[in-house]
């Protein structure tokens, strides 16, 4: 079963987000609260731990934690960057929809500063809202259609 490990949210942008019990998600919004959220196709930020366990250690200048690539959503149990756009999922009590893989990482990213690599441009994905709602950790993550 996949699952949500961790709802993560910040009040500014390009930099480690901090977990939260819970978060409401609102349509054509995002997280709210969240510095992210607003109008637009990347409302929602969602990283596999996964991807974040395929990264070398070694060369990490910090330890990982959830929310350490700036993701909304920390998932185990669903590769989330082979899921074709246009996939909805149920997470919570919302209904998302995949909207784009990977994202071009921006000049003097904090995170890759702070961590050394940043895995959410080759494996993170971003969806929109379709039905708002709360998500908290250990929230199911089902795929309704693809």
């Amino acid at each position: 079963m996949a699952k949500v490990l961790a709802v993560n949210i910040s009040e500014t942008k390009g930099v480690v987000k901090k977990p939260v019990e819970k978060g409401y998600f609102e349509v054509d919004h995002g997280l709210v609260g969240d510095a992210h959220a607003g109008k637009w196709h990347r409302q929602v930020s969602l990283l596999g731990q996964e991807s974040i366990d395929k990264l070398d250690k070694k060369n990490l200048k910090e330890d990982l934690c959830v929310g350490a690539f700036a993701e909304n959503l920390t998932t185990e149990g669903i590769v989330l960057y082979e899921l074709p756009i246009g996939t909805k999922l149920k997470i919570g009590e919302t209904e998302m929809e995949v909207t784009q893989i990977g994202k071009e990482c921006h000049a003097g990213c904090a995170i890759r500063e702070l961590v050394g690599d940043c895995v959410m441009p080759r494996e993170g994905i971003f969806t929109k809202v379709l039905k708002p709602g709360w998500i908290k950790t250990g929230d199911e993550v089902e795929i309704i259609d693809k």
